[in-house]
């Protein structure tokens, strides 16, 4: 079998991926249809079944193995695969360590580089504060260091939170140099603390799937609570350092309509939310472009960026 990310357009795909999502649909002429998300080590596809009646398309669910044929096209500037064939595989036809995508990146490496940021702040409180999830709490590192950042957008992948957090460290470190105006230990502190909800919100692979407090509540509202629970034990921790922190992650994705119960009023929330925005637009193109090989053609519509997109033509 082909890895997901060896994939071409045009190619007949023959092999064994995790099912991650499955969806009953229907066309605007009315025809039913399957919605199907498979995975390997390398990343996800979206994939179609359009004849989910059909003599070859066998019962299989949701996080089960799944031996599949299917054609290999592009919508959108994003592979897709039109499901022909499909068997739940038999335990031992597959090796489960192929299929959980794993960051590419050192995760003890980027773990112990965030831990040196830590280290670096100055402010008690904020530090203690720090430590007490990312030293002391050994289930809440595990899950930081083990979940991904979303469940399809950017960095879904293990050790894809940490990845994300500690680039958009790497960019708020840079902006205080940049701009004196801003206070490094709160937004620091804030970024690193920025998406730690999401240690609650999706569950662990290989499901990556929102919890019951990820539907109801969001990560941004878990994370501002678990501010305000690990605050409150430590003794004399100022409340208006909490309101400050708590804000700038309720902020961070800058606009009502993106899910931020507040828009940045502080300096460092504003910086915040474009280190935010950046790391996760770019790795989102990174992963666009990785999926389309060597296409050098444009890729199609996407939403996220509402344009047309593809490669710059230029050679290094």
């Amino acid at each position: 079998m082909k890895f997901l990310n060896e994939l071409r357009e045009g190619e007949k795909a023959n092999g064994i991926y995790l099912c991650k999502h499955k969806q009953s649909a229907v066309t605007k002429n009315g025809k039913p249809y399957e919605n199907v998300i498979l995975q390997d080590k390398t990343g996800t596809i979206d994939a179609k079944i359009w004849e989910p009646n059909s003599q070859g398309i066998e019962d299989f669910d949701v996080l089960d193995y799944v031996d599949v044929i299917g054609d290999v096209t592009c919508f959108q500037g994003m592979l897709q695969m039109s499901i022909k064939r499909a068997r739940k595989a038999a335990e031992g036809e597959y090796d489960p360590g192929n299929y959980l995508p794993v960051s590419g990146k050192s995760i003890d490496d980027m773990y112990q580089e965030l831990l040196r940021y830590i280290q670096s702040i100055k402010n008690p409180y904020l530090q203690t504060l720090l430590k007490k999830y990312y030293v002391e709490d050994t289930a809440f590192v595990k899950a930081f260091k083990g979940n991904s950042a979303a469940k399809t957008v950017h960095h879904g992948f293990v050790g894809g939170l940490l990845e994300h957090t500690l680039s958009v460290v790497r960019l708020c470190e840079y902006y205080i140099t940049a701009y004196p105006i801003l206070n490094r230990d709160l937004l620091l502190t804030a970024a690193i603390c920025h998406d730690m909800g999401k240690t609650r919100e999706l569950s662990p692979f290989p499901a990556n799937d929102y919890t019951d407090d990820g539907q109801l509540l969001g990560h941004i509202m878990i994370g501002a609570e678990m501010v305000h629970d690990g605050a409150r034990e430590i003794p004399g921790f100022p409340e208006k350092l909490e309101s400050e922190l708590k804000h700038c992650i309720l902020a961070h994705h800058g606009e009502l309509e993106y899910g931020s119960p507040k828009k940045p009023a502080l300096a460092e929330a504003v910086a915040l939310n474009m280190a935010d925005n950046t790391d996760a637009k770019m790795e989102t193109l990174a992963e666009i472009f990785s999926s389309a090989k060597d296409q050098k053609d444009w890729l199609g519509y996407n939403r996220l960026f509402e344009s047309n997109i593809r490669k710059t033509t230029c050679e290094e």
